[in-house]
């Protein structure tokens, strides 16, 4: 395979990624938003984003940055992962499930300070860090990635 077909083949499958993950975020922003019988107004109001840019997510046109899509999941009690399309497992209070920080950093034998770092960083694949608009961090750890990466039952 030449350079520019291997090139051309990595650019269209980048892309079809991209829309399998807008059709995933699309499909599960309105499953959370019916469960919960929230309006885009209401999501709006909810999120401080605009009731255009909530209509183009709903219907896949756009995805959110990950700040707004923090915003949304917060409003709707639904983890960023699940939001995304990233994890399927649902805990028996309903939420998703979210390793906290303590717990990561106990098993792994570190730091907290050195997960956070690691989250923001994207060093582990296990889990991502959103810079809230307060100026403080959230932190995401999917138990599922985690496990897969360190061998760990959770």
């Amino acid at each position: 395979m030449t350079f520019y077909r291997r090139v051309k083949f990595k650019i269209q499958n980048s892309n079809q990624e991209r829309m399998m993950k807008m059709n995933a975020f699309s499909e599960r922003l309105k499953k959370a938003m019916d469960e919960q019988k929230v309006t885009q107004s209401d999501l709006a109001s909810k999120t401080g984003l605009g009731k255009s840019s909530i209509s183009q997510y709903l219907s896949g046109k756009n995805t959110p940055s990950a700040l707004r899509m923090s915003m949304i999941a917060n409003a709707l009690d639904v983890s960023v992962d699940w939001l995304n399309g990233s994890v399927d497992e649902i805990d028996s209070s309903g939420h998703l499930n979210n390793l906290p920080v303590e717990t990561v950093a106990k098993l792994m034998g570190v730091g907290k300070q050195m997960v956070r770092q690691g989250l923001k960083n994207g060093v582990f694949p296990f889990g991502y860090a959103v810079l809230m608009p307060s100026g403080k961090y959230r932190y995401y750890i999917s138990p599922k990635k985690f496990a897969e990466y360190t061998g760990n039952e959770i």
